[in-house]
């Protein structure tokens, strides 16, 4: 039996991120991280794109505009303090006819209220800034980065282990059991006795919360980013980060142009319903997932309520010469020959029984338990405040 006073299930960068502001604020505390798979940052973490958001787009006062501001400065700090790369290489969003010109404004009235170092230019300074995007007029946001968030991850690691935590791999989490003591966790890796537990289990974070005996207030619906990169001789497209404006009523951010810290240009995302909870494939299909998904109310009222979108992200998913048009809107020279294949992504996306995707940081607990249950973009941004936040509320227990 391990015993420890704070078990941590998940190993991505949430899960990380709250046990290096747990040792950091409790040393004396006993930390043990509990991660299904034989090693950390394996699914959202390991297949993020490793942006630094300035939280232009987020409703203000929200936990994700809070949050991304606080969590993004305290990343830098980090990254600076630990020695790992990043780079403020600035990002534009860019409007590419008139009907899009009133929804900038409002994304920019909104960074301004979050506090968003951003200015609104003209077709000139876009031209400027990246010679090769269309668009009538656009956002700059100079302090929008990149980084490797898996390098981070594996960073906090070493501090957490060197401050006595530990990190228990292929131990997945099949029972919780609370009482009046702790709680009693069963894992593949053996049995845990904890006194406290957070819940940071991404994919599965509401089956976690089901095994604990609580009743989430929302499912987890997978949802499929697929990707091209640039190939190398036409990466000189793409200076930084070009995004379109988003469609408001899709939380999804639409294709978009990522210079990453290691080199390339990713393109993409598409969004699509993912088969399975880890379908990184076209072909991973878990019928259990797939069935939880399909039968689900809130997903058939969203996919009732979207289906014309749905529709073009399915078509985008299978036809390149599809998404290729979908890029030639923020920039007309790109070709089918220039974009090879680039690994996927999954969104862990909470969605409530009427059909609406959960826009926030959607945070709860028990006595004993506290469960991360939607944490999308910019959660890695933001999980260093996310993980102070959680460490705030175990706090008021001990």
């Amino acid at each position: 039996m391990h015993r420890t006073d704070v078990a941590i299930i998940g190993g991505g960068i949430i899960g990380l991120a709250t046990a290096y502001r747990l040792a950091e604020r409790f040393p004396d505390r006993s930390i043990t991280i509990l991660e299904k798979e034989s090693d950390i940052a394996r699914h959202q973490t390991g297949h993020n794109s490793g942006v630094l958001h300035s939280g232009i787009y987020y409703r203000p006062g929200s936990l994700r505009a809070v949050n991304c501001r606080e969590g993004k400065k305290a990343m830098e700090a980090f990254c600076q303090r630990e020695g790992i790369a990043y780079e403020l290489c600035g990002k534009v969003i860019v409007a590419v006819d008139e009907e899009e010109l009133s929804l900038l404004e409002r994304i920019f009235e909104r960074g301004r209220a979050n506090g968003v170092r951003c200015e609104l230019i003209d077709r000139a300074r876009l031209e400027e800034l990246e010679p090769h995007a269309a668009g009538l007029r656009a956002i700059h946001v100079p302090e929008a980065g990149i980084v490797d968030f898996v390098q981070v991850v594996h960073r906090l690691a070493e501090i957490v282990q060197q401050r006595g935590g530990q990190i228990l791999t292929d131990a997945r989490v099949v029972a919780i059991q609370s009482g009046s003591s702790g709680v009693h966790l069963e894992t593949t890796a053996g049995d845990v006795e904890a006194s406290f537990v957070v819940n940071c289990a991404g994919l599965h974070c509401d089956r976690v919360c089901r095994l604990a005996g609580d009743r989430p207030d929302a499912k987890i619906v997978p949802f499929r980013g697929e990707y091209y990169e640039l190939v190398p001789e036409a990466r000189h497209f793409c200076r930084a980060l070009i995004y379109p404006v988003p469609d408001p009523k899709f939380p999804f951010l639409g294709v978009h142009f990522t210079r990453m810290i290691h080199g390339g240009v990713e393109c993409g995302p598409n969004a699509v319903l993912a088969f399975a909870r880890e379908g990184y494939r076209k072909t991973d299909v878990n019928l259990c997932d797939l069935s939880e998904s399909l039968t689900y109310p809130g997903f058939l009222r969203l996919a009732a309520r979207h289906w014309k979108t749905g529709l073009g992200e399915m078509w985008r998913s299978v036809s390149k010469r599809a998404f290729v048009r979908a890029l030639q809107r923020l920039m007309p020279e790109i070709r089918a020959e220039h974009l090879r294949p680039a690994p996927a992504g999954v969104r862990a996306q909470a969605l409530d029984r009427e059909g609406h995707l959960v826009d926030d940081f959607l945070i709860r607990e028990s006595d004993r338990i506290v469960h991360v249950l939607n944490a999308p973009s910019p959660a890695a941004t933001a999980s260093l405040n996310i993980g102070r936040l959680i460490v705030e509320k175990l706090a008021t227990h001990f």
